[in-house]
């Protein structure tokens, strides 16, 4: 089954088209990163995606639905671009940062359960941020408030988890450990994960393949000829 599936896309914000007839897969259980400079529309295709935006043409179906009929329940991870940097005055604890995942399971005005905060804990545990429960966001370093954003994406066990340039703002062994468990994460969990960086992939095992997005067409590269 195809995870993400694009067929003959177009977007504009104004006359003329940021993206152009569009079409790729991504299969269930790929790793794929995409790449493209600044101003190229990587982020209006994650919007896209997400069905925060409408395409002009073209259809978009995430797990074989159409994104904007879909009810995700949790399907779809989502890590959004500079997202620790709204987090250094937030008076918000880390567990509250990835119980606020949940709320649609919990529902209005009701308390979360023990099976949500044993959620939450998993969740944190697999990224090595459960002892920082407690603390308040703001109180993390970059890359720890990164792992949260992780933690929270991943609570509601997504099949299809999508980042926008996850590795903006935190240093280098910060960067090396979130490829680790995004590895991990893609090997054990068989995750399907759409990663949008401008960093080096160096350091980055795991990857299944390499989009490149320039002048409003996707192409793939062939990842052993790339400059990681």
């Amino acid at each position: 089954m195809q995870a993400i599936e694009i067929q003959n896309l177009d977007f504009s914000y104004g006359k003329e088209l940021i993206l152009k007839n569009i079409s790729m897969n991504i299969r269930q259980g790929d790793f794929v990163v995409l790449t493209g400079g600044n101003g190229t529309g990587k982020s209006t295709l994650l919007k896209l995606l997400l069905g925060e935006v409408k395409p002009l043409h073209g259809i978009i179906k995430i797990m074989g639905t159409e994104s904007g009929k879909m009810q995700t329940g949790g399907k779809i991870g989502y890590v959004a671009q500079n997202g620790t940097f709204a987090n250094q005055n937030f008076p918000a604890t880390v567990e509250e940062i990835v119980m606020a995942n949940l709320y649609k399971q919990i529902g209005r005005f009701r308390f979360p359960s023990k099976d949500h905060r044993i959620q939450v804990s998993a969740a944190l545990n697999q990224l090595d941020m459960e002892r920082f429960g407690k603390a308040m966001i703001g109180e993390l370093s970059g890359g720890q408030q990164q792992r949260v954003m992780l933690a929270r994406a991943l609570v509601t066990e997504p099949e299809l988890l999508i980042m926008d340039e996850p590795t903006n703002g935190i240093d280098l062994k910060s960067v090396r450990q979130l490829y680790d468990i995004l590895e991990t994460l893609h090997k054990e969990k068989n995750l399907t994960i759409l990663m949008v960086t401008h960093a080096s992939l160096k350091e980055c095992g795991g990857i299944t393949r390499i989009l490149q997005l320039e002048d409003g067409k996707i192409s793939e590269l062939i990842k052993d000829e790339v400059k990681m």
